[in-house]
Order: C-alpha cells, then structure tokens, then sequence
C-alpha cells in the first residue's frame, strides 16, 4: 500500500492559503513532480514522513474527515455527544493545528522526511489549548465567562502557537496583520497610535478572554462556517478528483473545443469552470489543468505569457463559479444573512458571463493571428456551441425534474429513503455498466509529436457517473434547500460508494476476474481521498480562526467605525473614489493573505462602510453586493504582481516570464474587475428583485454587453477597431450595463416632496412601489450630523396605518418632520441605531423622493444596439476588402 501523509498527483482543494517561493522557471517548463512539488507546499504541506509516522498522520487526517462527516450527517445528535458538538468549532481547529505543525516545516531547511521533536510538541499543546473549552468548559460555564489567570495564559499561549501554525501554512503575512491588530487591542492607547484610531486599549485577561474563550474571536462565525460548511465541499473536491472526475472534464472540454480556432485555450477556460467544481485552489487548478492545456495553446501560436495568462484567468475565475464557490461564499451566508441559495443565486449571471468573455477573449487571440485548428476533426462553431447549450439546459431541466418522480415517491411510500437511495443505486450502476464498455481515460501526453483529440461521442459514456454526485448536490442545495453542510454530507456519501465500488463493479462488468484486488485499491482511493480533504482544509482552518483575531478586534474596539470616517474622509464622501479603496486594499491584502482571510478582513472593516456612505449618498447598495465586490478583488490578487502566485504557478508549467503572464492575465481580467462595479449600481445584474422574464433579458443584454466590452479592450471585434471604435464599443457595453445611468439624465427617477407631506405621499403611493427618504440627524458616536437614505417599499397595509407598519414614528415641529427613535424589532431599527435620538438636534425628513412615470430603461438598449450594428457593418466591410479572416 502506498503511504496516504504522502502528497499525491494532481492535488486539489479549497487553499486555505499559500506558502510558495516563486518557482525560477529560467525559460524552462518546471517536470511534472517539481510542479507537484510547488502545488503540494502550498496547499496541502511539503512533508511526507513515511513508515509509523506517516501512517499515524494519515491516521489523524482520516480521523478528521470522518469526524466532520458524522458531524454533518442527520444522525450527529444521535452518534455524538451533546458536548462534542458544541465544542465542534475547538475539536476542528484542533485538528487544524496539529496537522499543521506535521505537514509544514518551520524553515526552508528544516527536514522534509521526519518531524523534529519540537514540531511534536508544538503540534500536542497546540491541539490541546484548542480543545481547551472543550476541557474546561464547566469550569468556564461556573466562572460566567470571566477569564481567570489560568484561562488568560492559557490563551495566551494558543495565540502564539496558532500564529506560528499560521505562519508555516499561510505565509508570514497572515501572521503579522493578526500581530499587529492584537497590538493594537493592548496599545491602542499608546500616543504612537495616530489620533483618528486611538481607543482605551484593554487589558491581557479582557483581550484574551475575547479572542480565545468567548465566540468574537478566534472561535467566531469564520470558524464556525470552516466547520459546518466549507470541510465538507473540500472533502467533496477531493473525493471527486480522486475518483477521475478532473481528467474527465478536462477531456470533455477538448473533445468539444479543441478543434475550434483556439480551441485548446477555450478547451482551458471550460475545462477550469469544470475543474472549479473540485477545487477552490486557483493554483492547484492552474497546474492540474494547465499542464495539458498550456503546451497545446503554445503549439497553435499561443506565446508561453498569453498559454499561461489565460490558465490563470480561467482557474482564477473557478472561485466564483456557482455552484461551489471558494471558501468565502460560505462565510457570506453568516455575514449577509441569507441562504446559500441565494448567494450562488446572486453569483451566477455575473460568474457565467465572465467566463463568456473569457472564451471571446481567447477567440479574438487566435482569430487577430490567424492560428490553425487542433487536429483535422471539422465542426462547425454553431453545432459546438449549440451542443454545449443543450448539455447545460439538459443538466440543469434533470436536476429541476428529478424533483417531481421523487415527490411522487415519497407521498405514497413510507419507507422512501430507502427506495430513493435503492434508484440511485441503480442508476449509479446502470451508469458504470455503460462506463465499463469503453477503456478508462488515460491523461494524454500534450508534448506528442500528434495530438489527437478526444471525440465526446466515443468518451462521453466513461464518466456520466461523475454527473450523479454534483446532481444530488444541486438538487438538496437549489430544490429541496437543505443547508450546504447537509447538502455536501448527501454527495459525499455517493462518492464514498463511487469511489469503493466503480474499480470492482467495472472488473465484473468487463469480465476481469481481479475483483478483490480492485476492492481493495478502492479503499485505497477513499482513503486517500479521506487525506487529501484533511491536508486540504489545514489552511482554510487556520487561516478562517486566525482572521477571527482581526474581527474580534473589530468588535472590541470598534475599529470598524473609525474606519468609516477614515474612508469617508479620504473619499471625500464619493461612492466610486471609495470603491476605489476598498478594491485597491483587497489587492494589497491579497498579496499576502488566502482569498479566505482577505475576504474577512475587508468584508469586517469595509463592508457596512460602504453601505452605509452609499445610503448617504442616497444609493441603496445590497450588502451581498459589497461582499461579492469584496471577494472578486480578493480572487485578483493571485493574478496580479509581483505576488500573484497564480501567475507564478503558470509561468512554471509555460516556461515564459512570471511578471509578463500576471500582467497579460490582469490584462484579460479586466472584465473581473469591471463587473464588481456594475452589479453594485446595477443590481439587476445580480437577480436581486428580477421576474423571469426580466432576468433572462438581464442575462442577454449583459451577455452581449461584456463581449462587447471585451471587443472593445482588446482592440478587435470583426476585424482590428480604430481607436475611436474601441472608445465606442466601450460606451456601448457601458450603456447596455447601465442604461438606467443615461435614463436618469433624461428622466428623473424621483420627485421632490414636501418632508411635511411624508404621511400623505406614504398612504397615496400604490402598493408595489417605493418612496425614498433623506434623514438628516446627529451621529451617536461623533455627533456630527450626517445624511442616510432610507427605502420604504409600499405594501397593501391601509392608508393611515402605513407608517406604523414602517415603524417610523414622525411629528411635525417648526416646520420640519422629525423622526423619533423606532421601537425594537421594527424594519429601520437596525438600520437607525447609528443617530442619537436624544440629542440636542433632532433627527429629521430632509428630503421625500416619490417615484415618477418613467419609461422603462429597457428602451436604452435601443440606441446602444443600433450603434453597435453600425460599428459591425463597417468593420465587415473593411475585413471583406483586406481579405482579414472574421
């Protein structure tokens, strides 16, 4: 048996965060086992002890992949004990810690091979003061929470030791932002301290009882969601690669583009959405499927920056990709407060577009150089294309109607479980037999001296299996709404029954009389699945409870504020300038911190920042639009230099220039950034309050708008553009994006109302509609006054009672409404909690904004679509006459 601690071929999973020196290609592509190498430090752990060792470690990962499942099972309160689960959140950073400590040695020479005594040590008490409220918890219950010395050193201890673990997985920089907002928590006093963020600094026994006892720091909501959630789509990553689902998509995806001009790049970009599904790791994803695209781009005329930009923009993009996210969209159900569901509901359009860009990008590479076909295999684009929209509508109408036969079921029988999980037995089954008539895939080698395409009819049949697991995902996720962490347990559980029978059910379905010795490498494979998902997730523990320092610093300072008026200040109050910032700090912070953690910290010192000064400037801004604004500059980070380890992860399998590729990739994710501030002036683009209908052509028109954007940066559309037609594609993507933008300027949204006049503009409006107000009043914490904008959606509650079901209690006094502080629990009582009601200025209605007649802001797609054909016409006729391929 081969050892399971070692780090195996093409190694997946959410990365929790990277500790990667940048590989020095010196114009060479990087073996195969130097780019397992570089993936294996960063994700998973450079150290491989073998012998008792290595079995013991593999072990303890084992252990934790089982334990989490069991924890998401519908059995956990009946199989573990009441304090176990409670305590679930220091029983999995424990194993996080402990496992660090083996996998990551604490220097560059420190040995690979073996664990020094020290990292023993280090690794048992870490694990140890982790579970220490799971020890000492009635001690805690007793005290009231009060820390005591013994709990103070003790957590003291457990930071330090968390830190280092930190270190060693995430890089240093994790490590001394948590430092140095830690520092400030003592310091925050001190007169080096600049004025603006100045606070009255706590004691050691306050801030360790915040960050290790209580649930505000490092056992907080980050953790809380690595533990219930995220573990659980890593081990489904994990378990999905080990069971060949990576090799299959990657041979779909060729088998369909391959053959098209540039077909091994847009081979690269469907295959890494696909390859997205397993891992969370944009550097796993760059060398899995890179390592096979990227010489074949290079063979058609790709140079290695352009081969090894476009992995990287395409793995990169695998992060926001719905249905499994990165680690983050996790952390969004806590921080938003809303359902998964409705985060990868929010996510899709702006995701699949994105992607739809990337292809057309890759096309009008190959199309301005003219690069010749893969293979001799003639399709034409609008088959190909149309082939692929009916596998996805067809995927998408099997996990929506799977529904009905099921319901069916489950009304008329009692024991449906059983007979639901009996059919998709058998299905699995009939599925594998189908998979048993053809030869297994074999990883191609793309350095042959002739590549031969796979053909999707003839390789289609050997992983419709694969299918089963990501259905019965989607379907607990999207229609029976199951939470994620359940949802996960349910498609794990197929895949440890794919994983143990597809080798010896394939044996007897091909006559082959080895059955037990395929048995047997099926337990292999889960086993090592059940690894890889611990090793995978060693980061993502680490760095979601060390970010809980960072928020917890937030919560007991209250940093957060200071914040607001620092950004507001240096944003001079406008809206873009401050998105600006935001976007610009998530790129700084992602130089040295995972997505996971940079998502935390900004989303917790940003994200009601800009909610809040947005509603000032009277935009109502969604908070699930900041945190996708967030999280999309969060991803930029691994492709932008001189850090983006993404970046440096291509240029070792391409051979070309690390710094040219990230900045040829940030060249071809303009349209990432783009999109964060579109869908935040125009929610459309994020299905937020859409009919079908409207969402569809939501989903067209922005379709068409970021192809044209793409046109119009890359300088080409039906044959090389004049600068002025670039400017002009670009207005035009931006008109199709935001028509509302132009029609404001025609026809204003809004009509002023008298503030007096608010009761009776509330009890006339129509039900459906929407007033907007202006509050003006005294800020509790500064007492400066200070504008928020506040929405009151118009219900079918009778006139007169209006305002009481708003919960905004108003009176009129020389000559101005003024607002009185909203009773507990009604709609604005969160959102006013900010002004001081006992002030000696009142809070006021500074403004009433009742909406007017416009015209729908569908008709400015019109002159947007005109021009756009005027462009297309001319650019026609200009190709027909040079004889420029189109």
């Amino acid at each position: 048996m081969v050892p399971l601690f070692t780090n195996t071929p093409k190694k997946l999973g959410y990365s929790g965060g990277i500790q990667m020196t940048e590989p020095k290609t010196e114009g060479r592509s990087l073996s195969e086992e130097e780019l397992q190498d570089l993936v294996s430090s960063s994700d998973a752990g450079a150290r491989n002890p073998v012998g008792h060792v290595g079995t013991f470690l593999a072990i303890v990962a084992i252990v934790w992949s089982v334990f989490q499942v069991v924890l998401a099972s519908p059995l956990a309160n009946y199989i573990l004990p009441g304090s176990v689960i409670n305590n679930s959140r220091q029983i999995h950073l424990a194993f996080a810690i402990f496992l660090a400590f083996m996998a990551y040695p604490a220097l560059k020479s420190s040995p690979r091979n073996y664990i020094p005594i020290q990292d023993w040590i280090m690794a048992g008490v870490g694990a140890f003061i982790a579970l220490y409220g799971y020890f000492f918890y009635q001690k805690i219950v007793n005290s009231g929470g009060l820390a005591d010395n013994m709990d103070k050193w003790f957590a003291l201890a457990g930071l330090v030791l968390l830190f280092e673990a930190a270190r060693r997985a995430l890089g240093p920089a994790m490590a001394i932002i948590a430092t140095i907002f830690l520092l400030y928590v003592f310091f925050g006093s001190s007169t080096v301290v600049p004025d603006v963020i100045r606070w009255g600094g706590a004691s050691l026994k306050k801030a360790m009882s915040h960050m290790w006892i209580t649930s505000e720091g490092v056992f907080g909501i980050a953790l809380g969601v690595s533990t219930k959630f995220v573990f659980l789509f890593v081990l489904f990553g994990a378990l999905l690669d080990k069971a060949g689902a990576g090799n299959y998509f990657i041979k779909m995806a060729f088998g369909a583009l391959g053959h098209l001009k540039g077909g091994p790049a847009k081979a690269a970009v469907v295959g890494s959405a696909a390859t997205g599904l397993i891992s969370g790791s944009s550097i796993a994803n760059v060398v899995t499927t890179g390592t096979f695209t990227i010489p074949l781009m290079k063979r058609v005329g790709f140079t290695s920056e352009q081969g090894g930009a476009v992995e990287v923009a395409s793995s990169v993009n695998g992060q926001i990709m719905p249905p499994v996210m990165g680690a983050a969209a996790f952390l969004m159900v806590e921080y938003v407060g809303i359902s998964y569901v409705e985060v990868i509901t929010h996510a899709f359009l702006p995701a699949s577009i994105s992607y739809i860009a990337l292809v057309y990008i890759v096309h009008l590479e190959a199309v301005k150089r003219n690069m010749p076909v893969l293979g001799d295999r003639v399709v034409s684009m609008g088959k190909t294309i149309g082939g692929m929209a009916a596998f996805f509508v067809g995927f998408a109408a099997l996990c929506y109607g799977v529904q009905f036969p099921i319901k069916a079921i489950t009304s008329v029988l009692p024991a449906s479980g059983l007979i639901l999980s009996a059919l998709v037995f058998l299905t699995y089954t009939a599925l594998l037999y189908l998979a048993a008539q053809v030869p297994d895939l074999e990883p191609d080698d793309p350095h042959a001296k002739e590549v031969k395409l796979p053909v999707v009819g003839e390789i289609y049949k050997s992983g419709l299996y694969y299918l089963l697991p990501i259905i019965v995902l989607v379907y607990f996720l999207m229609i029976e709404q199951k939470s994620p962490g359940l949802s996960a347990f349910w498609a794990t559980s197929l895949l440890f029954v794919i994983l143990l029978t597809q080798r010896p059910l394939k044996a007897i379905f091909r006559g082959e009389s080895d059955t037990i010795e395929r048995f047997k490498d099926g337990i292999v494979d889960l086993l090592q699945g059940l690894v890889d998902g611990a090793r995978n997730m060693i980061g993502i523990g680490l760095a979601t409870a060390t970010a809980g320092v960072i928020v917890g610093t937030v919560t007991l300072t209250g940093v957060g504020q200071v914040m607001a008026d620092l950004v507001e200040f240096l944003s001079g109050g406008n809206l873009i300038l401050m998105l600006v910032m935001v976007g610009l700090l998530s790129l700084v912070l992602g130089m040295g911190l995972p997505t996971t953690a940079n998502y935390i910290v900004v989303s917790s010192l940003m994200a009601g920042v800009v909610v809040e000064l947005g509603a000032q400037s009277g935009l109502i801004v969604p908070l699930i639009a900041v945190h996708l604004f967030v999280f999309y500059f969060g991803i930029m980070a691994d492709v932008t230099p001189p850090v983006g380890l993404a970046s440096f992860a291509a240029a070792a399998v391409s051979g070309g220039d690390a710094i040219k590729t990230g900045f040829t990739a940030f060249f071809y994710s303009l349209r990432t950034v783009a999109l964060p501030f579109v869908f935040i002036f125009n929610t459309d683009l994020l299905l937020i309050d859409v009919t079908w209908l409207q969402g569809t052509l939501v989903f067209v028109m922005s379709s068409i708008a970021i192809l044209v954007f793409t046109a119009g940066t890359m300088g080409y559309f039906i044959t090389k553009s004049r600068i002025y037609e670039s400017v002009a594609l670009i207005l035009i993507a931006f008109s199709l994006f935001r028509p509302d933008f132009f029609l404001d300027r025609i026809q204003p949204p809004f009509q002023a109302v008298q503030p007096t006049a608010l009761v009776e503009a509330v009890d006339a409006a129509t039900a459906g509609s929407e007033l907007r107000i202006v509050l003006n009043g005294p800020d509790f914490d500064t007492g400066e006054l200070k504008d928020t904008t506040l929405v009151l959606a118009i219900d079918d509650t009778p006139a007169g009672a209006r305002m009481d079901a708003l919960g905004l209690l108003t009176m009129v006094e020389d000559g101005k409404l003024l607002v009185e502080e909203p009773l507990f629990g009604t709609p604005f009582a969160t959102t006013l909690q900010g002004y001081d009601f006992y002030a000696d200025d009142y809070v006021t209605v500074k403004e009433v904004k009742a909406p007017t007649d416009q015209m729908p802001k569908e008709l400015l797609f019109i002159p947007g679509l005109l021009l756009l054909g005027l462009i297309f016409f001319l650019q026609k006729a200009r190709a027909s006459q040079k004889g420029a391929p189109a």
